[in-house]
């Protein structure tokens, strides 16, 4: 039920303004492509392992192969071409073998033409089909396995963090959670690994306040997770990081390796981890394909601006980026109920009435995107370190998503801002929610705030200055935008940052027939 009585024009402008906003990037989107983008065809394709033998270290051997086609022939006709043309002509059986004779200096590689041009097309695209036809068994065994042991009862999903740097460690903390309450385990990155240019191969156990996100860590804590769901009665769900300077990869990965839930921001690289914005938007577009197709909830993140701009004064900027992604995710093939648009409960509590303030920004991305599961991220730029005032803060925020209808809840520590030695923490953190919920029950049936009153005039206000915001970007363009610092205080030129020599515009002749698959839903 609407309970903020948001004038419908107003709404349909933000998201019309919002469509005229994000057109211009989708299309410069479409005429990119990046070296991560690339490797995840071929990741898709089936290529795996890396190179122990090279003297500074492993190297994945899909890097391996995108960098010498990039020198031989360049990038602007694809990968997947030149790498199925190459395999072909030296008779080799597998991209492995590939990839080794590479090394070796064995192969040059060109863009085919003619008859081997559509010889080579034919080859990748089979193989890049059964990569895609994997990701589709394992969204169809998610669903059966959701079927047989059931969802968690009740919303919001209880969402808990692990970060250990050791994956068999995480698997001991996620399973823990999971018996103590917790329905959707996310596994912290490793500090730093967004800037890295390639993906790790293998299990890891030396991240730092975060364990690395590979392929076989993502076996590892699924297939562990699989146990315990089956052992507490419901599916608990994996989450983990698809963005970075790797976002494809990733999101390839997590489709590979059943991952349900992804944090896929389309401004957040940019903005907080200074990469490029046109990298960062190609490759956004490649992951949410993939995402879609596999099934999995993306997680946005809004409530990173709160934290580097004040909570109020820039609540209008979490909605406009909450309705660009919307339009970013619809045009990449993601369905409302995958879109877990963020937000956060980040007001400086010493404010007078800051909590009928958060229940505002609360209830207007409740009702302007009813059929989303939401994540509402709890208070952390305002936990001092007195755990006391922290846990009662946190029970605050509880009943905010109580009271607003919220979908998915990361689970707030009262040790927020000072070391977490202990798991009795997330233990107390568990018991603070189920407490909270557990009292309020159906409350958010009771909850209606007063027309004209405070709750309703600021949902208003924040809305129309969203609005107004969205009309000059949608005129002046969201890369000025984001160049200008309209979000988070962060000002990234569309020229600069991290990894912007690894953007490709694409020749006439581009072929990837992943991406083809993709726009077209082929081969499912």
């Amino acid at each position: 039920m609407a309970l903020l009585d948001l004038d419908p024009r107003a709404v349909a402008t933000a998201r019309r303004l919002a469509e005229r906003a994000a057109a211009p990037v989708i299309d410069l989107a479409r005429r990119h492509t990046t070296v991560s983008l690339e490797r995840a065809t071929l990741r898709l394709a089936g290529i795996t392992g890396a190179d122990h033998t090279h003297r500074a270290g492993d190297v994945p051997w899909v890097n391996r192969v995108v960098d010498t086609v990039r020198a031989h022939c360049g990038l602007d006709h694809g990968a997947a071409l030149p790498v199925f043309h190459a395999l072909a002509e030296h008779g080799l059986g597998t991209l492995t073998d590939l990839a080794e004779a590479t090394a070796a200096g064995q192969v040059q590689y060109r863009v085919p033409t003619g008859a081997d041009a559509a010889r080579a097309e034919g080859s990748a695209r089979a193989a890049i089909a059964r990569g895609l036809r994997a990701v589709d068994r394992n969204r169809a065994d998610r669903d059966r396995l959701v079927a047989d042991l059931g969802d968690p009862p009740r919303r919001p999903w209880l969402y808990l963090i692990v970060a250990t740097g050791d994956i068999d460690e995480d698997v001991v903390q996620a399973a823990n959670a999971a018996r103590a309450g917790a329905d959707v385990i996310a596994v912290i990155r490793s500090t730093g690994q967004s800037l890295l240019d390639y993906v790790p191969e293998g299990a890891t156990h030396h991240g730092f306040a975060g364990t690395y996100a590979t392929e076989e860590n993502f076996r590892i804590m699924r297939a562990a997770m699989d146990e315990v769901s089956r052992e507490v009665g419901r599916y608990i769900r994996v989450t983990n990081y698809a963005s970075g300077l790797c976002m494809s990869e990733i999101a390839v990965l997590a489709g590979l390796r059943r991952l349900d839930m992804m944090l896929n921001d389309s401004m957040y690289g940019i903005l907080f981890r200074d990469i490029n914005p046109v990298r960062t938007f190609v490759d956004q577009r490649f992951s949410r394909q993939i995402h879609a197709r596999a099934g999995i909830i993306i997680n946005t993140g809004e409530d990173n601006y709160l934290t580097t701009d004040d909570a109020v004064d820039a609540a209008h900027t979490v909605t406009v980026s909450q309705l660009l992604n919307e339009r970013f995710a619809h045009e990449a093939g993601l369905g409302d109920h995958l879109l877990g648009l963020g937000h956060a409960f980040e007001i400086d509590p010493a404010l007078p009435d800051s909590f009928r303030l958060e229940l505002a920004h609360a209830l207007l991305a409740r009702e302007l995107f009813p059929d989303a599961p939401l994540k509402w991220m709890p208070p952390t730029k305002h936990m001092t370190g007195d755990v006391f005032n922290g846990y009662l803060l946190n029970g605050f925020f509880n009943l905010a998503g109580a009271l607003t209808g919220q979908s998915i809840l990361l689970v707030g520590m009262m040790t927020e801002a000072v070391a977490t030695p202990f798991l009795s923490d997330r233990d107390l953190a568990l018991r603070n929610v189920r407490h909270v919920l557990d009292a309020a029950g159906g409350l958010a049936e009771d909850f209606r705030p007063a027309p004209g009153g405070l709750i309703v005039k600021r949902a208003h206000q924040v809305l129309g200055e969203a609005v107004d915001l969205l009309a000059r970007i949608a005129d002046d363009g969201l890369l000025n935008a984001i160049a200008e610092g309209t979000f988070g205080l962060m000002k990234r030129p569309a020229d600069q940052g991290r990894g912007a020599d690894g953007v490709i515009a694409k020749a006439e002749g581009y072929r990837n027939p992943a991406t083809d698959l993709l726009d077209t839903g082929g081969d499912q």
